[in-house]
């Protein structure tokens, strides 16, 4: 950059036919001129100008470098406009990644809407269960649903909480009974989510309890299919149940005891340059799915059909 500061106030005292009428144009000191032709001509080891007390004219080196100069300041003119126009224009690829469930049930149709909107843009949608690395594996944006964990680098955007609801099928509350205490789990069968940072013990209220059961698995979906086979009794989050519930085909138990809620955040790397499409979907995410969105159900034990005491 400083050799480009150079070529310009160079390129300009020839324009202009000496340092004063230059540094006007550049809003700066004659001085300052002079000493950045200087150092050019001392980098390059070549004499560039003639100076006397009343001219200054370009040797036959300088007015070849002269003509480059031009050319060289016009061609960086042209990159910096195509670096603000790639940066403002909401064009290109964004990778994403987010939850299986939550990205199959709420985010694919939100990102379609999305690309109705930016027809110029190519998500690359990755959706898994894993606490993925945003930075090591190439996400621009990667949404979470998660106990809040530490993020090193990345920047994180809150959207809202995610309730966790304790809940079991008609057919296994007939079969095994209601608990009416965290710590009646004890002798239930529970199934567990793999990616809880300890999937053999809930907090509920207060109390943390130890449980057990057949199925351990870092997806919600087939822990619900379990659950609503009646194979024991889940701590799912709400956005995957709230049908469930509503319909009867789920009872929430242990209403009094509710679960720590998860945290569903945005998460990107710090970023003073943020392109404009990266800011672009962070905002739809967030007026998507933050807090006070009108996308999620919320249930309570009240509005959830019947009770499994009913």
């Amino acid at each position: 950059m400083d050799r480009l500061v150079q070529i310009q106030a160079f390129t300009q005292v020839v324009a202009s036919g000496g340092f004063a009428a230059a540094a006007r144009k550049m809003g700066v000191s004659r001085s300052a001129v002079n000493k950045l032709v200087r150092a050019l001509e001392q980098d390059l080891g070549v004499q560039l100008l003639q100076r006397s007390t009343r001219v200054v004219t370009p040797t036959e080196i300088g007015l070849t470098l002269s003509d480059h100069g031009l050319e060289l300041l016009e061609r960086w003119r042209a990159v910096e406009q195509l670096a603000r126009q790639l940066h403002d224009r909401p064009t290109g690829r964004l990778r994403v990644n987010a939850p299986m469930t939550f990205g199959t049930m709420f985010l694919a149709p939100a990102i379609a809407i999305f690309l109705e909107q930016y027809p110029d843009l190519q998500i690359q949608l990755t959706l898994n269960d894993r606490l993925v690395d945003p930075i090591e594996e190439g996400f621009d944006v990667t949404l979470r649903i998660a106990v809040p964990l530490p993020t090193g680098s990345l920047y994180v955007q809150p959207l809202r909480s995610v309730p966790l609801w304790v809940c079991a099928a008609p057919s296994y509350v007939t079969r095994r009974g209601i608990p009416h205490h965290p710590r009646d789990l004890e002798s239930h069968a529970c199934l567990h989510y793999g990616h809880l940072r300890d999937p053999g013990r809930w907090t509920l209220g207060t109390e943390t309890v130890a449980v057990r059961g057949g199925l351990c698995s870092n997806n919600g979906e087939v822990l619900l299919e379990a659950c609503l086979r009646g194979h024991g009794i889940a701590l799912l989050p709400e956005f995957l149940v709230a049908q469930a519930i509503t319909t009867g085909n789920l009872h929430p138990l242990l209403p009094d005891y509710p679960a720590p809620p998860l945290a569903m955040e945005l998460l990107y790397a710090a970023n003073p340059y943020l392109s404009q499409k990266t800011r672009l979907l962070l905002a739809f995410l967030s007026q998507r799915f933050g807090k006070g969105s009108p996308d999620f159900s919320v249930i309570t034990p009240s509005q959830s059909g019947r009770s499994p005491t009913q």
